[in-house]
């Protein structure tokens, strides 16, 4: 079995915004595209153009329909991937060393040379954060595109996982969550970030920001002095307009 390191003091993960995904799908095909040139074996399809297509993915994106206590339902598009965890079941459960967390950052990650595809890494993982590659026979997880952080020959503002780099609302962040004055650390405590399951003590280091609550008599729209047809706004100039005819 794989030991734990010591918890670092660096805590290299995510931050996504539960408020502003909008489920695109951008991040699961952005992480597609760079996990299968980067870090590791490519990722692979089986008959991805047949009526049962699978494949190996290390990001996705569930839907849900939810009904808050008060107002109406609203469509919360959850992220889910590897949450790089303090105390990773899949890493102590491992049988050869393969899955361990990196001292240096708190990163998960998989040595496929080591790996034997007995898939007890995705059993004892609460998440469902790692897929078996049908191809290579080895197990496959979100990486923190390591490959790309670390990468000094891409320009600065490029080292940051493909999945952020590409998200068009902003709806994830990358930093260190070890350091209480990071951007994504002050993100988490402003927004009450909150850890998925923590009833499983596994500790995760991405984060979670909740949705806010929508239709609620407080919230105004950006776009309130535009649609005011009673005062200046465009809407109201336009109203005018049309009385003359």
């Amino acid at each position: 079995m794989t030991a734990l390191p010591p918890p670092s003091a660096k805590k290299l993960g995510l931050v996504i915004d539960l408020d502003t995904c909008v489920g695109c799908h951008a991040c699961v095909t952005a992480c597609k595209g760079w996990n299968d040139q980067g870090y590791g074996v490519p990722l692979s399809d089986q008959n991805a153009y047949g009526s049962e297509p699978s494949g190996a993915f290390l990001n996705r994106v569930h839907s849900y329909e939810v009904q808050p206590e008060s107002g109406p339902a609203q469509i919360v598009n959850f992220p889910r991937s590897c949450l790089h965890c303090e105390d990773a079941p899949c890493v102590t459960v491992c049988p050869t060393g393969a899955s361990y967390k990196r001292a240096e950052d708190g990163i998960v990650l998989v040595n496929e040379d080591a790996c034997i595809g007995c898939g007890l890494c995705a059993w004892a993982c609460p998440y469902g954060a790692r897929e078996l590659d049908q191809a290579a026979g080895v197990m496959k997880k979100c990486t923190l595109c390591v490959d790309r952080i670390y990468n000094e020959n891409l320009p600065e503002e490029d080292r940051q996982p493909a999945c952020v780099k590409t998200c068009p609302t902003g709806a994830r962040h990358f930093g260190d969550l070890g350091d209480p004055e990071s951007d994504v650390s002050r993100l988490v405590a402003e927004r009450g970030g909150y850890d998925l399951m923590p009833e499983m003590e596994t500790r995760p280091v991405n984060k979670y920001l909740p949705p806010r609550k929508k239709g609620a008599p407080d919230e105004v729209s950006v776009l309130a002095p535009l649609l005011d047809v009673e005062s200046t706004g465009f809407a109201g100039w336009l109203d005018r307009l049309l009385e003359r005819f």
